[in-house]
């Protein structure tokens, strides 16, 4: 029997902002490679879906974190591309470090047994 895939992950507030400042580190994307990218790095339990993907990205880029050009995509279209700025660089260390520190506040709530043995 083959075991049941597990259901897809609601984002948590600000969490998208974090993603698409992570996936844009290595440099430009446009928004549906964004989305693509983080699915397949998710292994498909994180989908982003338009309606949540092109408002993040526009309130980033209002926010100066990231920049945003024309140009053209490698299917020949006008598509917009997204950039991370340095001060997106500088934003995506301090949210990385406030998601470390909130994934280890979860697990320790979530198995206080490990603590509680050291």
């Amino acid at each position: 029997m083959n075991p049941k895939p597990p259901s897809r992950v609601e984002l948590l507030q600000g969490t998208l902002d974090l993603l698409i400042l992570r996936t844009l580190l290595p440099g430009t994307s446009h928004g549906h490679a964004i989305a693509k990218h983080i699915q397949r790095t998710s292994e498909d339990l994180l989908q982003v879906e338009t309606g949540s993907l092109y408002p993040a990205l526009h309130r980033l880029e209002a926010k100066g974190w990231i920049a945003a050009s024309w140009d053209l995509s490698e299917k020949g279209k006008r598509a917009r591309y997204y950039r991370l700025t340095p001060l997106g660089r500088k934003q995506l260390a301090t949210e990385q470090t406030k998601w470390q520190a909130f994934s280890r506040a979860i697990g320790l709530i979530l198995n206080p047994g490990d603590q509680e043995a050291q």
